[in-house]
């Protein structure tokens, strides 16, 4: 877990990683560490970019327990506030890269009555951008990362 300002792209930002079990008991526990961490940042409890980035960082844990868990395998979470642009980003690795989300561009409500599917729309819709990428350092797996505009 780091908490200490890292200097990255010539920019100052607070950060926040650790790994947790691909669980839904991992995901929960990733979001209220994050949420406590986002207010000890100043972004408070109860204010609108806080509930923002916490159902954002929820869907993305969510999703990479439920399709990227691999037995024996942690998802890995960073958290970070990039002083620069005002914005709070969320990078959410797992260990399956051959299941990927549809390209950000193409994402549809599902049709009829499935219940499922619509957690990347909230996604698209709370953030200035999110996307994927093959895992960094060439381990098996996959990156989603979104970027959600933060007041504090």
């Amino acid at each position: 877990m780091t908490n200490q300002p890292v200097l990255a792209h010539g920019t100052l930002r607070r950060t926040f990683e650790m790994r947790f079990t691909s669980t839904p008991r991992g995901a929960r526990l990733a979001r209220r560490l994050a949420a406590h961490r986002l207010d000890a940042w100043g972004i408070p409890y109860g204010t609108r970019a806080h509930e923002e980035i916490v159902l954002v960082l929820g869907e993305l844990t969510a999703n990479a327990v439920r399709h990227g868990h691999v037995p024996g395998r942690d998802f890995h979470l960073i958290l970070y506030v990039l002083a620069s642009s005002g914005r709070v980003r969320v990078e959410v690795t797992d260990g399956r890269a051959e299941r990927t989300p549809p390209d950000p561009q193409g994402l549809r409500a599902p049709e009829g009555e499935d219940t499922g599917g619509r957690g990347l729309l909230l996604v698209a819709g709370l953030t200035a951008r999110w996307g994927w990428h093959p895992r960094s350092g060439g381990g098996p797996g996959k990156t989603v990362w979104a970027e959600c505009a933060c007041a504090g």
